[in-house]
């Protein structure tokens, strides 16, 4: 299982093999290490050390859980933007042999994340794992994790079918995952050339900016809302491609949120996308968002995404030779749909009745926050009410010689966090709910 970041549905997943199939041979991990005993440290930290083992620890006790994880959990220190996932030759062979079923989590999932580094991870990594999956005879499934948010922002009934050559979400335009990889190589030369006489940092800080800004472009040139979704419809696409005659499926989750049932309620690994807009609130940096309170969120517990993976691996395990590549939607919105005005309660009734506590031990008073449901109202707003006094903050502390730095750089920081928001997510998550499976 490919993961180049370790992510909650990875745990789940690791979890649930082991506790309900002991009787698995191997599980191959590859993540990104220096060498062999890095890789084994990080899944050992990242993973195996996670609460959510509590349960097998509990069944195998302290000392045999040990033992048990190393005779059935293998980490390779690899990436699958490389060709041949950074192995060694003697490894990929080896490895190739013993592997029957391949579950693709690795995924860079910033939604303004740099668009060469999206196309590498979430495009290429695709091209190299369907290489390697060719060369192992006993394959029998190669599952590919993407996003429901790859249907985009339409409303309706959406029905689970793959990516086809060249399909976007806009029309009159056309995908050739080819032209984009090398826009990117151009891209990237006349950046070098533009700044051949700059330093190093300032090169790779224009670099890193104008690769951001470029994979939001061509996201939205072809109608998906951000870099994530965009490039995670051109993995699918190239999947397509490649596949052969290989047994493939595409599963596609929605929001992914803590776990609902077993092994552990409420667990949940790290800051996910949501989270983002759950944790500036409770810091009491948003004040105010573009959203409509009354759309329906599609929110997942994991647990039910790894399960709903195991039973696509037993249902289309050995299908070869398939007409079309069998599409899976792990969402809500049809059958319990919750809307955004039941995010936003819990969140509030949460911290008003556990409240933050600052640096110096002083109560961080939970504030209500206002939503805006059109574009022009919120940028009004944000101009009367921040953007105006900012400016003129700014003028008064350049007049008296910076007095006012510290307090400026902080507003202007809380803003821009706010307008950052806005426009990576507000367009995406705050639309539809992005698919309604048949």
């Amino acid at each position: 299982m490919p993961s180049r970041r370790v992510y909650s549905c990875l745990h789940i997943l690791v979890e649930k093999i082991l506790r309900v199939q002991p009787d698995a041979n191997k599980l191959y991990l590859l993540v990104r290490g220096t060498d062999a005993s890095s890789a084994q440290q990080r899944v050992q930290k990242e993973v195996i050390d996670s609460e959510l083992f509590g349960l097998l620890r509990e069944k195998h006790g302290a000392d045999r859980f040990q033992q048990f994880i190393q005779d059935k959990v293998v980490a390779l220190s690899g990436d699958i933007i490389h060709e041949n996932l950074g192995l060694e030759a003697p490894m990929l062979k080896d490895l190739a042999e013993e592997i029957d079923v391949i579950v693709n989590i690795a995924a860079t999932t910033n939604f303004y994340g740099r668009y060469d580094v999206s196309l590498d991870v979430n495009v290429m990594g695709v091209k190299h794992l369907c290489h390697f999956a060719k060369q192992c005879p006993r394959l029998k499934m190669l599952m590919q994790v993407s996003t429901a948010y790859v249907c985009g922002d339409r409303e309706g009934l959406i029905l689970e079918k793959p990516i086809e050559p060249g399909e976007s979400l806009r029309e009159g335009t056309y995908l050739d995952v080819d032209a984009e990889l090398r826009l990117v190589r151009e891209a990237k030369k006349e950046l070098m050339m533009m700044n051949s006489s700059s330093d190093g940092d300032a090169r790779k800080t224009a670099e890193r900016k104008a690769m951001k800004e470029l994979g939001l472009q061509r996201a939205r040139h072809f109608g998906w809302s951000n870099t994530y979704v965009f490039t995670k419809a051109m993995g699918e696409m190239l999947l397509g491609q490649l596949r052969g005659d290989m047994p493939v499926v595409v599963m596609r989750p929605s929001i992914i949120t803590s776990v609902r049932a077993d092994p552990l309620p409420g667990w949940m690994q790290g800051t996910r996308t949501i989270d983002t807009l759950i944790i500036g609130y409770a810091k009491q940096n948003l004040s105010c968002f573009l959203g409509d309170l009354s759309v329906v969120v599609d929110v997942v517990p994991g647990d039910m995404v790894a399960n709903a993976m195991m039973a696509a691996m037993v249902e289309h395990s050995e299908e070869k030779g398939a007409a079309a590549v069998p599409v899976y939607h792990a969402t809500s919105s049809l059958r319990n749909p919750a809307t955004y005005s039941v995010l936003y309660e819990a969140g509030r009734r949460h911290f008003y009745e556990n409240p933050r506590v600052g640096k110096n031990g002083e109560i961080v008073p939970t504030r209500e926050m206002c939503f805006f449901t059109t574009i022009a109202r919120f940028h009004l707003y944000m101009l009367l009410t921040f953007k105006l006094p900012l400016e003129i903050l700014h003028l008064v502390n350049l007049l008296l010689c910076g007095l006012f730095s510290r307090l400026y750089n902080d507003l202007n920081r809380k803003y821009k966090f706010v307008m950052h928001l806005v426009d990576v997510y507000g367009v995406g998550i705050f639309g539809p709910s992005p698919c309604k499976s048949k």
